[in-house]
């Protein structure tokens, strides 16, 4: 492997974008509580400047891994390249299957918590690896290394710019579980970023 990158790591971070995805598919696009952050926005800009998300999307999130290249460096962008592999190969496996909680709309706050668990813990793991699956994850992580702030602290800052935005055309209601969702999984994410990993001996 490259200097820096494992195959363990890379495992790992295969297996945790899977985990997301799972969630992101089983949760999210069921329940109507989302997250902020570049999927917020390109929906935003979608909605106010008819930008298509295939377009927006794919700026924001080059800007963001470009960024997080720069700030962190090559052995990031192979993890980030994993990463987003491996989220993107288990969505596409994953949606050939029926929701497994298609009734999950009418409970958001389960969906909120949920759904919280599922990104926090996923996104945790692959940022405490050193990769990035999404553009949210790469900015999160550039500024964090930036400004030498908690990563949870930028990701509450970037997805309540992007939920207090969407209020001109979300209702409330929701806005507010989606709120509980990204609390919840930025703290899950900073929790899971800096436990210690036990390393394993050499034999």
């Amino acid at each position: 492997m490259f200097k820096g990158i494992t195959l363990r790591s890379c495992l790992i971070a295969l297996f945790f974008s899977a985990f997301q995805a799972f969630g992101l598919y089983h949760v999210h696009s069921v329940s109507g509580v989302t997250e902020g952050g570049v999927l917020g926005l390109t929906l935003l800009l979608s909605h106010h400047f008819a930008i298509s998300p295939a377009v927006s999307g794919f700026i924001l999130n080059a800007a963001c891994y470009l960024l997080g290249w720069k700030t962190l460096g090559r052995v990031f962008l192979i993890y980030s390249v994993v990463c987003t592999g491996g989220f993107s190969i288990a969505y596409a496996i994953i949606e050939q299957f029926p929701p497994l909680w298609p009734n999950l709309y009418q409970y958001p706050l389960w969906a909120a918590v949920l759904g919280a668990l599922f990104i926090g813990i996923g996104v945790g793991v692959c940022v405490r690896i050193g990769g990035a699956s999404c553009g949210d994850d790469a900015l999160a992580m550039s500024l964090s290394r930036v400004f030498r702030c908690k990563i949870e602290i930028i990701y509450l800052i970037c997805d309540l710019t992007v939920l207090l935005l969407s209020l001109t055309y979300i209702p409330f209601r929701r806005i507010a579980y989606s709120l509980l969702t990204v609390l919840l999984s930025g703290r899950i994410i900073g929790v899971v970023q800096r436990m210690r990993w036990k390393k394993r001996r050499s034999l």
